[in-house]
């Protein structure tokens, strides 16, 4: 299955990428030239056998959605979130959110994912498959309710969703003044980190890093991207222009005028302030999250946190199978 990039080069609908949905193949699990749908019957045994023993209760809303940052991963996300948290909003989601929060939710941004892309959110596929779903503010309440604004995957991958969701809200659609650069940037964290074979084993190891490469590395990235193959580093060089193309012109057609402001983090305090009214705070504009700063040092958190604890998973089912093996052979003599 190929590339669904138009023909003719205009913009889709925000359904445009339902059909990559379908085809998404168990990447690196398989030979590429097989595709396992991830509504299918195999993702969901798996995804049981790695349920979380106390998964988390879901988040009620106590204040309203004030602010959506719809700008596609790596345009100026993070930035935008440290400034937003400057200007009041507290708590401001970030995609960093997804997998470091403090009670892992990541099966419940998958379960979203299921429902906007298969409809179908349960433990079982439907032999006949259910018209396209509605995410509705409940929906997303349960895991950010006690956010005020949200940015970067959240934000972007289910933007639609969320505007038709919060329609109060103010809608920031944030872009990246170099759209070579930002390919590029892609390319340095995004399919760095869909290629990193240690993640992948690691992921296999222990139960939250399961989820964390799930939601991200097989739902959230290759959908938004349009990556049938699970293939990030295809699919940023094929598709990344014209999905952005194709994400900034849904928006611009969704939003009211009133509603919307198109920034780029050079534009800095003055006309996000002036949009949703807040004074100009003194201190300069944060920037956050360069490859070289901020991601490597998300990097390392992950290290930290999964890679090391799953390779002393590893290492411990190894010395049990080694001193089984060792007490059958002895039994057995």
């Amino acid at each position: 299955m190929g590339h669904i990039k138009p023909q003719d080069g205009r913009p889709r609908s925000h359904k445009g990428n339902e059909g990559a949905a379908q085809a998404v193949s168990l990447a690196w699990l398989v030979p590429s030239s097989v595709h396992i749908s991830l509504d299918s019957w195999l993702w969901r045994a798996i995804e049981r056998l790695y349920q979380l023993p106390n998964p988390p209760p879901p988040r009620k809303r106590t204040r309203p959605m004030e602010v959506i940052c719809v700008g596609l991963p790596r345009s100026g996300t993070e930035s935008l979130q440290q400034a937003l948290l400057m200007l009041g909003y507290d708590y401001t989601y970030h995609g960093w959110d997804i997998v470091y929060d403090d009670e892992c939710h990541s099966p419940g941004w998958v379960r979203l994912a299921r429902k906007k892309w298969f409809s179908s959110p349960s433990s079982s596929p439907s032999s006949k498959r259910a018209p396209p779903a509605t995410l509705t503010a409940a929906d997303f309440d349960a895991l950010l309710g006690h956010a005020v604004a949200v940015t970067d995957a959240a934000a972007s991958v289910f933007a639609a969703d969320m505007i038709a969701a919060y329609p109060s809200a103010k809608v920031v659609l944030n872009t990246r003044r170099d759209e070579a650069a930002w390919r590029r940037s892609l390319e340095a964290t995004l399919v760095h980190a869909n290629a990193s074979w240690g993640f992948y084993v690691a992921s296999w190891l222990d139960r939250e890093c399961f989820w964390a490469w799930h939601v991200f590395e097989r739902f959230l990235w290759p959908l938004l991207f349009r990556a049938p193959d699970g293939d990030m580093a295809k699919a940023i060089r094929g598709n990344a222009a014209w999905v952005h193309r194709e994400h900034s012109s849904m928006i611009r057609g969704l939003v009211p005028k009133e509603r919307l402001l198109e920034w780029q983090i050079e534009d800095g305090w003055e006309p996000l302030c002036r949009f949703l009214g807040k004074p100009v705070p003194e201190a300069e504009f944060p920037h956050a999250n360069a490859v070289s700063g901020g991601w490597k040092a998300r990097e390392e958190q992950c290290n930290k946190r999964w890679v090391e604890r799953a390779f002393v998973n590893l290492f411990l089912l190894l010395a049990a199978l080694v001193l089984g093996a060792y007490f059958v052979a002895r039994t057995c003599l």
